[in-house]
């Protein structure tokens, strides 16, 4: 198996690797940073890094994984990035590094790179009478995992 390689990635390339390989999600509508895993010279996943979605975490010195995607066959790929992302958040002075998974996924990733599950949330639609909203997403609980600086 070739061994896999950080590099920097725009956006939109991201964007729209996530647009064709995640299985549950679109992408996010920015970031603050992305982050590819490359396997000799093919793109094989990608890390997108932005401010927090919850008001709450948003306290300007968390940052959040908003979406990672890694495409089929590349085992360690997922905390490979996991890793890289919080190094990258850290480095750049923020103090919190925040994800979601869905309660039914076990966090493997999430461990091997040295992230804490910190609670649970109840994973509501963002639809509101004063602004309603179709789900796009899952509407399910969710894990809440930090790593901190």
């Amino acid at each position: 198996m070739t061994k896999l390689a950080l590099a920097p990635i725009a956006f939109d390339m991201a964007a729209a690797f996530v647009q064709a390989h995640h299985r549950h999600h679109t992408p996010p509508v920015g970031h603050k940073f992305s982050i590819a895993a490359m396997a000799g010279g093919d793109l094989v996943g990608v890390v997108i890094i932005g401010r927090p979605v919850s008001r709450h975490r948003d306290d300007g010195v968390t940052l959040e994984v908003t979406r990672l995607c890694v495409a089929d066959g590349f085992p360690n790929a997922c905390s490979f990035l996991y890793g890289a992302a919080a190094r990258a958040t850290f480095a750049l002075g923020y103090r919190r590094i925040g994800t979601y998974t869905l309660k039914r996924e076990p966090g493997t990733s999430l461990v091997a790179a040295g992230w804490t599950l910190i609670g649970e949330t109840p994973g509501n639609s963002w639809s509101v009478p004063s602004r309603p909203r179709e789900d796009k997403h899952p509407i399910e609980p969710k894990l809440i995992w930090e790593r901190a600086a």
